[in-house]
């Protein structure tokens, strides 16, 4: 029987949390502004910001302050966040494949 890995435990529950797939796919096309996000994805601006700076501890999103008028902050993954590009696709693969719509709708 295989050990239970802790970095692999810290991992699944950084992925688990609600809404982190999808801002990571989000990410995946480049840097995007909190608006965009908010726009895309059908989570509270709370909620994002919340993920955002989970994100941004974990040091898997960068955030980026342009000193323009009106200011614009941008987020884009960092290394360690496109380092998962090929793990979300595959996700996305397998969803794709094996989870039905149906199921999707009761958990939305």
């Amino acid at each position: 029987m295989q050990e239970l890995c802790p970095r692999f435990e810290k991992a699944m529950q950084l992925f688990g949390k609600r809404w982190v797939g999808l801002i990571l796919f989000e990410l995946l096309d480049g840097e995007k502004r909190f608006s965009e996000m908010e726009a895309e994805l059908p989570i509270s601006g709370r909620l994002l910001s919340d993920r955002l700076k989970m994100l941004e501890q974990e040091q898997i999103v960068e955030r980026n302050v342009y000193s323009e008028f009106p200011v614009r902050i941008e987020y884009r993954l960092t290394d360690k966040g496109k380092a998962m590009e090929p793990v979300i696709k595959e996700i996305k693969t397998w969803s794709e494949n094996w989870v039905a719509a149906e199921e999707v709708n009761e958990t939305l």
